[in-house]
């Protein structure tokens, strides 16, 4: 008996019929744009083989004006579709089902070609959209529908029509974007009228024994989206123009409320998916931050959907489904959502890959083979890089010896799982635990490595870490003067005033854990969905509350500063700094930048601004924490150095950045593999 019965159970659609409940959601990794096909291929095909029962790919454009910046990839040629041929044929060969997104971005495109129902701009990209007239909205749909042809001819198993995110077919069903006043505008019964005539002609066009999911934003958190007696509408509207599945979008792009980042609980959006099941006769598919077979599993036996969307946890395990199938899901890696390796890569044009895994989306680079000779290899330090070097020393048969002088593995993530919204970091600690323990990798904790202690090891790793860099601000002494360490590790008494010292990512960090008192919102959807001002869209059009986010008090009153003349947080996660900039106004906290620190003492903090030190000002706190950076720790690798052993250094031993996970982990990863 299947420990998830619900998530594994096959869905019949009657012209064809998928292993499982899970859609690998569509993830747009630029490795499309990259033309390597095999890489493409390889990418799908390494899900296909671990029983994922149907995928779809990234947004594939119908036109050049719909494309979500120029030179998106398409099927706009011959060669284009022999190409794709590569990459279906390579999964149908896995065991699996693949389909295509046409996505058409409307007024998103980064392109002074993009079109949409009226020419309302984006806040979030460049160019004012064209109004199109009837013969421009009739080429877009023949455009779609010729797009969907071509997907059936390379070889693809179904499309997902995009109709949600506020992409193109969104912008024309929401008073927010479609100002039109002829048969496409107006009414709803006219704004709907382009995505269901794009449904039924691509039903037209491809036949009825083609999977054609429809993506249908069920909760849009911008003003005038639609209502959930709208959602209704369209889906039933859908369902009759000939869709097979109604996949769940959530919220448009340029919506002031997070939905697929960390802080956001996990499955916490199944309860729209939930208000539509009974009200259409075709499968509904439920999405965003769920990231477990446990949460999969309790969302469907819920009752909240037939089949569950997962998109960035098969960046981080690609083996999720057969992992969960053959009784293994404490080995299942976790997407812990931190968006720092996948959506901020993609919308910086860079190609896609996953913190926790590295080898997503560079499977044909990143081999990790069984080695040829076995070493004994020696790994100081079990935070994120030593983690990533001992793991992949251990699958390639070394014998591998992990040190750290801390009683527990995790180094900084261990701080890092303390901070609220940073919740999915325990899970990867646990995670590493077990896969320490499976490894066979020996184990010492508690242990001051020495540089006798590595002689006789055939590799020596060092991955030490870092140490905070002091800022040299006189009065620093002080004893209400603390370092991010121990107020993260709850060490010591901090005041109801603080002052932070550095707006990096660890300065907004402790800033989030001061201010938060009680349950994270994170770990209590009722509560997260009141300070960010979501509810029922039965209740107030498009999900938002009238009066608006209502955030808890702040624990503490945090002023958080910086040397740099820039705005505060500027440097945080492409797709995430604007959720913890918005999490520290919503709570009063006070950001300065461009000051000097010129003493602590018992009233406080003494600052003054520019280089000539002026506008002396006295920010008065109880305590001053320390976040002004840090810097490599290689006291061991110096004394290896001085011996003349041969050693490497990876992670923040080698370059302190920001707690920088993503390069350590990656680092680890390639270092070992190489050895």
């Amino acid at each position: 008996m299947t420990q998830y019965p619900h998530l594994l159970a096959p869905l019949d659609l009657g012209f064809t019929r998928l292993k499982n409940r899970v859609l690998m959601g569509s993830m747009h990794t630029n490795l499309e744009e990259a033309k390597d096909w095999n890489r493409v291929a390889e990418f799908y095909a390494t899900r296909a083989r671990a029983d994922v029962a149907l995928m779809v790919t990234g947004g594939m454009a119908p036109n050049r004006e719909g494309g979500v910046f120029p030179g998106a990839a398409g099927l706009f040629t011959a060669e284009d579709i022999a190409n794709h041929r590569i990459v279906t044929d390579r999964v149908h060969d896995g065991g699996g089902k693949i389909a295509m997104q046409i996505l058409h971005a409307g007024r998103y495109a980064y392109s002074p070609e993009c079109v949409s129902a009226s020419a309302v701009k984006s806040p979030i990209s460049p160019f004012p959209p064209k109004e199109l007239d009837e013969a421009g909205i009739e080429k877009q749909i023949s455009d779609i529908v010729t797009s969907a042809a071509r997907a059936r001819e390379a070889g693809y198993d179904g499309v997902e029509v995009m109709g949600s995110e506020g992409y193109f077919l969104n912008q024309f069903l929401v008073t927010h974007t479609n100002k039109r006043s002829d048969c496409w505008g107006g009414s709803y019964e006219n704004r709907m009228r382009l995505p269901v005539e794009v449904v039924a002609r691509v039903r037209e066009a491809v036949g009825t024994d083609f999977i054609l999911i429809y993506r249908l934003s069920m909760i849009d958190l911008v003003p005038n989206g639609s209502n959930h007696a709208e959602v209704v509408q369209l889906a039933q509207a859908v369902e009759a123009a000939g869709a097979t599945i109604l996949n769940t979008g959530i919220g448009w792009h340029e919506a002031r409320v997070p939905t697929i980042a960390t802080s956001v609980p996990r499955a916490a959006f199944a309860w729209v998916t939930r208000k539509l099941m009974g009200k259409v006769g075709i499968p509904i598919i439920t999405s965003n931050r769920i990231n477990t077979a446990e949460v999969a599993e309790q969302v469907l036996a819920d009752g909240c959907a037939d089949m569950i969307s997962m998109a960035r946890p098969f960046l981080a395990d690609p083996e999720f489904v057969s992992k969960a199938a053959s009784g293994r899901s404490a080995q299942i890696a976790p997407c812990i959502a931190c968006n720092q390796a996948c959506l901020d890569h993609t919308f910086s044009g860079k190609t896609s890959s996953c913190l926790v895994n590295p080898r997503a989306c560079h499977e044909t680079e990143l081999v990790i083979a069984r080695a040829e000779q076995v070493k004994s290899i020696a790994v100081v330090g079990a935070g994120p890089a030593g983690l990533s070097a001992a793991l992949t020393a251990a699958e390639r048969g070394h014998q591998v010896t992990l040190f750290d002088r801390a009683d527990q593995i995790g180094g900084q993530l261990n701080m890092a799982k303390q901070v609220p919204g940073k919740e999915e970091f325990r899970g990867l600690v646990d995670w590493y635990q077990t896969m320490v323990a499976e490894g066979g990798i020996v184990l010492r904790l508690s242990c001051d490595v020495k540089a006798a202690d590595l002689v006789g090891f055939d590799e020596v790793i060092i991955a030490t870490g870092v140490v905070p860099r002091d800022p040299g601000i006189p009065g620093q002494d002080a004893p209400h003067v603390l370092n991010y360490i121990d107020v993260l590790r709850g060490k010591a008494p901090v005041g109801k005033r603080v002052a932070i010292v550095g707006a990096g990512g660890i300065g907004f960090d402790v800033a989030e854990y001061l201010v938060q008192d009680g349950e994270s919102p994170t770990e209590n959807l009722p509560d997260w969905m009141r300070e960010w001002g979501v509810v029922d869209p039965a209740i107030t059009r498009s999900g938002l509350a009238t009066e608006g986010p209502l955030p808890t008090a702040p624990a503490r009153e945090v002023t958080l500063l910086q040397r740099k003349a820039e705005r505060p947080g500027k440097r945080l996660g492409k797709t995430t700094g604007w959720i913890h900039r918005a999490a520290l106004s919503m709570k009063g906290v006070k950001m300065i930048a461009g000051v000097n620190y010129e003493a602590i003492d018992a009233d406080g903090l003494h600052i003054s601004f520019g280089e000539a030190r002026e506008r002396p000002e006295l920010i008065a706190c109880d305590t001053v924490v320390l976040c002004a950076g840090q810097l490599p720790e290689r006291s061991l690798a110096e004394a290896l150095q001085a011996r003349g052993l041969i050693f490497h250094v990876i992670g923040g031993a080698d370059v302190a950045a920001e707690l920088d996970a993503k390069r350590a982990i990656d680092q680890g990863m390639r270092l070992a593999a190489g050895l």
